[in-house]
């Protein structure tokens, strides 16, 4: 009997590290998620489009750059209205299933 809980011990402790978090995927690690590149790329992409915009206001940039900032704030925004409208679209129909 003590023979099958030290057997019993010793397949958990080695089963134990596959349980455990992976310390790549924390932000120590220095891996991000998809959302998190996501995320940051549209800020970054949006206060592109911006600085563009300014830039044009004040007569110091390049009404091309302004165009092509303004064509990719558009692009990023329409994507990231997909991404949600699928999102929620998945939720609802999670929502719908028989428990």
């Amino acid at each position: 009997m003590d023979l099958n809980a030290a057997f019993a011990a010793r397949g958990y402790g080695a089963a134990r590290p596959l349980t455990a978090p992976d310390p790549a995927g924390t932000p120590e690690g220095g891996a991000r998620t998809a959302a998190g590149r996501f995320a940051e790329t549209f800020a970054q992409t949006l206060a592109q489009a911006d600085l563009r915009a300014q830039e044009a206001m004040t007569g110091s940039g390049d009404p091309h750059a302004l165009v092509a900032a303004l064509s990719e704030a558009q692009l990023a925004v329409e994507t990231t209205v997909a991404v949600r409208d699928r999102v929620v679209e998945a939720y609802l129909e999670i929502l719908r299933m028989p428990v």
